[in-house]
């Protein structure tokens, strides 16, 4: 199911049929909200699938931008970001799989006593333009990620355990958080690039 929306991200790059980012992050919100408030039952699959497969469509429109300026520093920055992202996943969700029962449910109050600094550090580097803030809160971001991750694997098997069956909704939890973590990656390694350039 992540193959598939991956590919679906990626085939949605040929095109780049709208620049307007904004808009795309719109109307990615409004099929999510529209998504999740289809109940799960086999009558709505299709529909539900459909709505999935079209998210990860203007998801990866939405990273189109930031993909075109990897491209013109260094392509490699993105083959290096997905093999990066995918090692990151890939452990971090069998951690989640073969460990203790529960051991990273109680990571919910941490994980979100680290989004509430992330969102007060990015509001505050708004107003006060700081290089070292920005690259803090971005390796920080890469932290949370990953501790969402091993979050959201093991809620998904305490929901399958207590028969939530919704793998269209668990898929699409996971497909989230791998894009953010792509994106993570791609723009430390963007501004890592871009500070080698500025040293030569």
């Amino acid at each position: 199911m992540l193959i598939w929306e991956t590919n679906l991200k990626a085939l949605s790059r040929i095109p780049h049929i709208s620049p307007a980012g904004f808009i795309s992050i719109l109307c990615s919100l409004g099929v999510l909200i529209w998504l999740l408030n289809i109940p799960h039952r086999k009558e709505t699959e299709p529909k539900r699938l459909f709505l999935l497969a079209g998210f990860a469509f203007l998801i990866g429109i939405d990273l189109g931008p930031d993909l075109d300026t990897c491209i013109d520093i260094d392509p490699s920055i993105i083959p290096s970001s997905f093999l990066g992202t995918t090692a990151t996943f890939s452990s971090f969700t069998l951690s989640s799989i073969f460990g203790h029962c529960l051991s990273y449910i109680y990571l919910s109050a941490i994980l979100g006593a680290a989004l509430i600094l992330i969102l007060i550090s990015y509001l505050g580097n708004l107003f006060f333009i700081s290089t070292w803030l920005y690259q803090a809160n971005l390796y920080f971001g890469l932290a949370f990620m990953c501790g969402l991750v091993l979050f959201d694997t093991q809620l998904i098997i305490v929901k399958a355990e207590k028969k939530d069956e919704d793998y269209i909704g668990h898929s699409m939890d996971l497909f989230l958080d791998f894009v953010t973590l792509f994106r993570k990656f791609m723009v430390i390694l963007e501004m890592n690039e871009k500070n080698k350039l500025k040293n030569q």
